[in-house]
């Protein structure tokens, strides 16, 4: 297929991305249409997240009636991590059809199946009903939605690095997980609240789909929002070298020919997702089954530092466009290396506010990387193929370690019987982590590789 065909130099109006001398000139108006469709997709993907991890007992009765609620919810959660080992297939499929077709067409499409997958599950009969092929819809849905969350996120700190400015691309980056934040605690509140005021039988027998069925409206919110956008100043550039067809990037050129920047990603991916899911997904479970600490608190705690990274995100990542990405990113890894001892030794000592001051110590040292990778990822690739690489190094890491993190560890707990376990395992991706930091570039500041410079148009700042 012609990409130029597809997206042409008109497709990007001189009055939303001029070319001055040297520069591509943004529309800010622009801008910010483009980071609230890229964090929207984001927000949604962990508004499922937030929903299933919640609800997951609820799911294992309604799908997996085995009589065994260990059985139940280890089966539901094996429905759940199936979305992780197609991930890096969806992202070989979307990040080099991003690469050649345009980036705003593949957002596009991944948000429309990503809002199916999703609403689907809200549909599904319950075991009771069709039997065994209620469990294997889930499973279908589940692999609908890690296949096209394997093009989501590179896709979209893509998107938005491409139209931010070169001095703002970093505090603008931030939103995107602003919007992940927003969207599990969206689906993780949501959840919380059907469960206080329904029944138990009412929350079996229909509560649980609700959460699933508002993903369809949000999708179509979604998918409306990025419609209307136009492609991205660097791809259109990209495009307009080639006067005629743009040659097809082979995948092993995507891998092969980024090595040395796909292992820094990987490694940088992985002391972002390890901590990330410790934090997020693992730490509830652990206050719950290893400290016997009481659920609605240890869920509640989670909840408020999810909402103190909201707060701190943006400003972190407007410092990361002040000093750079990697004195914020190695200022996370630092403080992983010699705090999570300290902030898991007051999450143990169990009072409310021990735990509220660990958990919220961890939080903010998860924001160096929150705020700072959505624009020091896509910096590590040049536009010819910074989605495809991206998205198949950014998966594979989250893959092979972020997804993992809560099963290795419990498996490392119950090997050694040592409760210390979720700090060394941070401890370890931190050291990973640092290493990554200290071979890459500085990119704050500076035009994308093989971009040319973006400057910020008039009211840049309204």
């Amino acid at each position: 297929m012609s990409t130029a065909s597809v997206v042409t130099p008109a497709s990007v109006p001189a009055s939303r991305a001029a070319q001055a001398p040297g520069a591509t000139v943004t529309d800010p108006a622009l801008v910010r249409r483009a980071v609230k469709a890229a964090a929207l997709g984001n927000a949604m993907e962990w508004f499922d997240f937030g929903v299933y991890s919640y609800i997951a007992v609820t799911l294992g009765k309604v799908f997996f009636p085995s009589g065994n609620p260990t059985a139940q919810l280890l089966s539901t959660f094996g429905a759940f991590a199936a979305a992780f080992l197609v991930r890096p297939l969806g992202g070989m499929v979307f990040g080099p059809l991003g690469d050649r077709v345009g980036r705003q067409k593949v957002l596009a499409l991944t948000m429309i199946m990503m809002a199916a997958g999703t609403f689907a599950i809200g549909l599904i009969p319950s075991y009771a009903t069709i039997g065994v092929g209620a469990p294997v819809l889930l499973l279908a849905a589940r692999l609908v939605q890690g296949f096209s969350t394997g093009g989501e996120y590179a896709g979209a700190s893509t998107f938005i690095a491409e139209y931010a400015p070169d001095k703002r691309r970093g505090f603008l980056g931030s939103w995107l997980e602003f919007g992940t934040l927003a969207g599990y605690i969206g689906g993780a509140g949501l959840v919380t609240l059907m469960t206080a005021l329904l029944s138990a039988d009412d929350l079996t027998s229909w509560g649980w789909r609700v959460p699933f069925l508002i993903a369809g409206p949000m999708g179509l919110i979604g998918l409306y929002l990025r419609m209307r956008l136009e492609e991205t100043p660097a791809f259109a550039a990209e495009v307009a070298k080639a006067e005629k067809d743009r040659p097809k990037v082979p995948l092993r050129e995507m891998v092969a020919g980024q090595w040395r920047a796909l292992l820094l990603c990987v490694g940088l991916v992985l002391v972002f997702n390890v901590t990330d899911y410790m934090l997020l997904s693992y730490m509830p479970s652990y206050l719950t089954s290893e400290l016997h600490y009481d659920e609605t608190h240890g869920l509640l705690v989670v909840l408020g530092v999810m909402v103190l990274m909201m707060v701190v995100q943006p400003f972190a990542g407007a410092l990361t466009d002040r000093i750079g990405r990697r004195p914020v990113i190695a200022a996370g890894c630092a403080g992983f290396l010699l705090l999570s001892v300290p902030a898991l030794l007051l999450i143990r000592e169990g009072s409310l506010l021990a735990v509220a001051l660990g958990m919220g110590a961890l939080g903010l040292l998860l924001v160096c990387f929150t705020a700072a990778m959505p624009s020091a990822l896509p910096a590590l690739f040049p536009t010819r193929v910074r989605y495809g690489s991206l998205s198949i190094g950014f998966n594979v890491s989250v893959s092979l370690f972020g997804g993992t993190t809560p099963l290795v560890v419990t498996a490392l707990i119950g090997a050694t019987g040592d409760m210390m376990m979720p700090a060394y395992y941070m401890m370890a991706a931190a050291v990973i982590g640092g290493f990554a930091v200290w071979r890459m570039a500085e990119s704050a500041g500076r035009p994308l590789p093989g971009s040319a410079p973006s400057v910020a148009g008039r009211h840049a700042e309204r």
